[in-house]
């Protein structure tokens, strides 16, 4: 068996460039890669695209790439709670592709899989279909969008093994799973790194012929977006 272990978050974004398209999993705040996002803040890699949910918040996730202009294109489904991505938007520092949320996560896994387009009937005769093909089904009209195609998936799951098979926790399989093999080199950070064979079969997500590597994560802040606590009576 393949062994995709690697010993650290360097040694698994070797490669990483300028001008690249990242993809990186998570909702909001949960289960994002944060390691690979820490190190990508690090290097200093530049005028790049991710394509991603949303952008996190100003100060954690992707906002810390935002911060120092990282990025030059976000492809995501809404701003969400970052201040500075909605900022840079407006001002035109930022370019930005809203994509509907279903929309984004078919183009994903229609890349996991090897399609190269699909038809869809989210954004028909709105501004998101400017440009597309447009066909008709069964009366109903539907837009060709493409798959995406990235140079690196980003994704973060509960537990793996170094054969790279994954197991989510919670909502953590949100974009995660549809991202794994969506790109040409898909990195698996993990709470828990085990032996191969050490995962039950039955419990495994994503097999791990669509992860090319795989390493433990470290500090996990896990933090939550926004806190709602019940009134005192």
């Amino acid at each position: 068996m393949i062994n995709k272990k690697v010993a650290n978050v360097a040694d698994a974004l070797k490669g990483v460039e300028d001008g690249m398209t990242f993809m990186l999993g998570g909702f909001g705040l949960c289960g994002i890669p944060e390691n690979a996002i820490d190190e990508l803040v690090q290097l200093g890699i530049k005028d790049i695209t991710c394509i991603s949910n949303n952008a996190g918040v100003d100060d954690f996730g992707l906002g810390l790439l935002l911060q120092k202009h990282q990025i030059k294109k976000m492809i995501s489904s809404y701003v969400g709670e970052n201040d500075e991505f909605e900022r840079q938007m407006l001002s035109g520092e930022l370019e930005v592709e809203l994509t509907p949320q279903g929309t984004l996560a078919e183009k994903c896994r229609a890349a996991q899989a090897g399609f190269p387009a699909f038809y869809t009937p989210a954004g028909y005769g709105t501004e998101v279909a400017e440009g597309k093909e447009t066909r008709e089904f069964d009366g109903k009209m539907y837009v060709l969008e493409p798959a995406f195609k990235a140079d690196f998936a980003f994704v973060k799951a509960w537990k793996g093994d170094e054969a790279g098979n994954l197991i989510f926790k919670g909502t953590a399989r949100n974009f995660n799973p549809c991202m794994c093999g969506a790109a040409t080199i898909t990195v698996a950070e993990v709470e828990e790194l085990l032996p191969a064979g050490s995962l039950d079969p039955n419990q495994i997500h994503i097999p791990g012929i669509f992860v090319q590597r795989i390493f433990q994560g470290r500090k996990y802040e896990k933090r939550i977006e926004q806190r709602t606590v019940r009134q005192k009576a």
